[in-house]
């Protein structure tokens, strides 16, 4: 991807960032920067729909300014904005709808930047996971909020956002090699490994730890239904206008990668047929979140957005398809609504699996995504809500364990092939 195309992409990641900041300030004016202040110190565990807490345009303000934060930071630090830093900046959107905020974002980042220099390494090595580990933002909200009374608060947020920033980047190649690259959502895996000490100590710390708030918008204003569309159609355009005819064959060559870890489509293939790839699956998941019937709300968009930006970096319809079925066929034989929150947030984010899909095929995806399922309804609790990236965790317990029965079936296999023909 050369320079101009790179040039194109800020300035469209931008455009997308400022009109997210004009729709808060249009559906709720002043009272929409009233709310994000306020949003700061308000909790942020699972499930916590900004929408229904502080109302949409407060919402679409900080996920803006939250996505704002990672795009200032790759072009800080110099990091192409290609396939991975995309998909994190979409991802830090998508969840600032739902759990991240700029108060609880940046001590984790700042505590990446603190392992880098303890490592002996530039910021830039480590941005990514200092970005998508803003996963863990709950953790100084809980601090700050719902534990420690006052200012105080404030200050214990800040000290547990440096300190599991600095824990992100050793943790996060450790579990790099448990699933090997079949979960893109690897720092989901992550920061649920370090949630479960974070959620453990903060239960023997108190005497009774808050149970982690609830709220799930179910009325959302037509514009923000409609703004996944618009951005698909964007998308599209932008592909047609740096490609030309060759975004189409760009896109249908991206279907025949598997996806796994790292797969820039971007550097891959071409910035067209990736921006075409986001644009197909961000039209493919609103309609399917239309045909179920669940509401536009903070955590689906958020999930939608996260999706999409990593159709710049793993995910494409013929390696997706699959492991969402596979969730689709475990809310009929579990007999949960498809629609209800846990179940249509894993329709979403269980396409963190489509790399199963992508190199051993489809059947591998739907008993992925049936697993992935069963998985994730109870891992939630385990970290208290502590960690976003929940469907990130579930997704990388289920990659590991599948590996390491395909693994281990093949390299039994072909011990039983050799005794056979010696």
């Amino acid at each position: 991807m050369d320079g101009s195309h790179e040039r194109a992409l800020y300035f469209y990641v931008t455009i997308v960032i400022g009109l997210i900041v004009a729709g808060g300030l249009f559906l709720d004016g002043a009272a929409a920067v009233g709310g994000f202040v306020e949003l700061q110190l308000r909790p942020a565990r699972l499930l916590n729909d900004f929408f229904s807490d502080t109302g949409v345009g407060a919402a679409l303000i900080n996920a803006a300014l939250v996505g704002a934060v990672g795009l200032v930071l790759v072009a800080i630090t110099q990091v192409r904005l290609s396939g991975p830093t995309i998909a994190a900046v979409f991802t830090m959107i998508g969840f600032g709808l739902f759990g991240k905020t700029p108060f609880n974002a940046i001590p984790i980042i700042a505590g990446v930047a603190l392992a880098a220099r303890i490592a002996g390494k530039t910021f830039s090595a480590y941005i990514l996971i200092a970005l998508f580990g803003t996963a863990l933002g709950p953790l100084v909200s809980t601090l700050a909020v719902e534990i420690v009374p006052g200012t105080m608060g404030i200050f214990a947020g800040i000290i547990g956002g440096l300190l599991v920033g600095i824990l992100l980047p050793p943790a996060a190649m450790a579990m790099l090699r448990l699933h090997q690259g079949f979960s893109l959502y690897n720092i989901g895996l992550t920061s649920g490994f370090l949630g479960l000490f974070a959620a453990a100590f903060l239960r023997a710390l108190t005497t009774e730890m808050p149970a982690p708030p609830f709220s799930w918008a179910t009325e959302v204003p037509i514009p923000v239904v409609l703004a996944v569309p618009v951005l698909a159609l964007s998308l599209i355009v932008l592909a047609f206008v740096l490609g030309g005819g060759s975004a189409t064959r760009e896109f249908l060559r991206i279907q025949e990668l598997p996806g796994r870890l790292p797969s820039d489509f971007l550097d891959m293939v071409g910035p067209a047929g990736g921006l075409m790839n986001m644009g197909v699956m961000a039209i493919l998941l609103w309609t399917l979140v239309w045909i179920l019937g669940a509401p536009f709300n903070g955590p689906v968009l958020g999930g939608i957005l996260t999706v999409v930006g990593f159709s710049a970096f793993g995910n494409h319809p013929r390696n997706s398809w699959s492991v969402m079925a596979g969730v689709l066929l475990g809310t009929l034989l579990f007999r949960v609504a498809p629609s209800s929150p846990g179940p249509v947030l894993a329709i979403l984010f269980v396409t963190t699996l489509a790399p199963l899909a992508g190199e051993f095929g489809a059947p591998i995806g739907l008993v992925a995504g049936f697993i992935h399922l069963a998985i994730v309804l109870q891992t939630g609790s385990w970290h208290a809500g502590i960690n976003l990236y929940n469907n990130g965790f579930a997704g990388g317990l289920t990659a590991t364990l599948i590996v390491a029965v395909i693994e281990w079936y093949q390299s039994n296999r072909e011990t039983l092939f050799r005794k056979d023909t010696e």
